[in-house]
């Protein structure tokens, strides 16, 4: 048992220092982490496995439902997740009347510089899912957080058909590397959580 474990933590140090260290080893592909000598196929998927599980409990929320007060809760709850994918991704985090969450939802997978979102995606799970309010997010694989005019059209058309609709919408956080933009906190979008 004991050459067991530190045969895994050899392999575990071969991985990282082949790879550079924990982000880059997270990005690699079944193939590449298998043409480390020792890994092999088989235990490649199991370290994606792994890691794709550290990830997601690394982002995953409490069960108490603690409340979203602001937009460095929302960058705290997504970051891990998302600073790392090379291509936009835009989600939505559904709350309740309290600001507690109730779901988060991606809604579109797009390139490495955009992603196409239309309000009826982003509006029918927060009305399946019965949200008072909802915030947006996506990311910016280039790491600069900065809203391009795409994001600030996107933001305004969604605000607009939330209101028609009745469920608020609080906040547009795009995130980067290490930082993140609030439309709220910019004065870009009313209201704000």
């Amino acid at each position: 048992m004991i050459g067991g474990k530190a045969r895994a933590l050899g392999l575990a140090s071969d991985l990282l220092e082949a790879f550079g260290g924990l982000r880059d080893l997270a990005r690699a592909e079944v193939h590449e982490l298998a043409s480390v000598p020792g890994i092999g196929p088989a235990r490649a998927a199991r370290v994606r496995a792994g890691l794709a599980l550290g990830r997601k409990l690394a982002g995953e929320t409490r069960p108490d439902r603690l409340p979203i007060r602001g937009s460095r809760d929302v960058f705290h709850l997504v970051h891990q997740e998302l600073r790392d994918l090379e291509q936009e991704v835009f989600e939505i985090l559904l709350l309740d009347a309290r600001n507690r969450l109730l779901r988060r939802e991606r809604i579109s997978v797009g390139t490495a510089t955009g992603s196409l979102v239309h309000p009826r995606e982003v509006f029918r799970p927060a009305i399946r899912h019965s949200a008072v309010s909802l915030v947006m997010l996506h990311n910016h694989p280039s790491g600069d957080p900065s809203p391009s005019p795409e994001d600030r059209d996107v933001t305004r058309r969604i605000a607009a058909a939330g209101e028609i609709l009745g469920i608020r919408v609080l906040d547009h956080i795009v995130v980067g590397e290490g930082r993140y933009t609030s439309f709220a906190d910019e004065g870009l979008l009313p209201g704000g959580l």
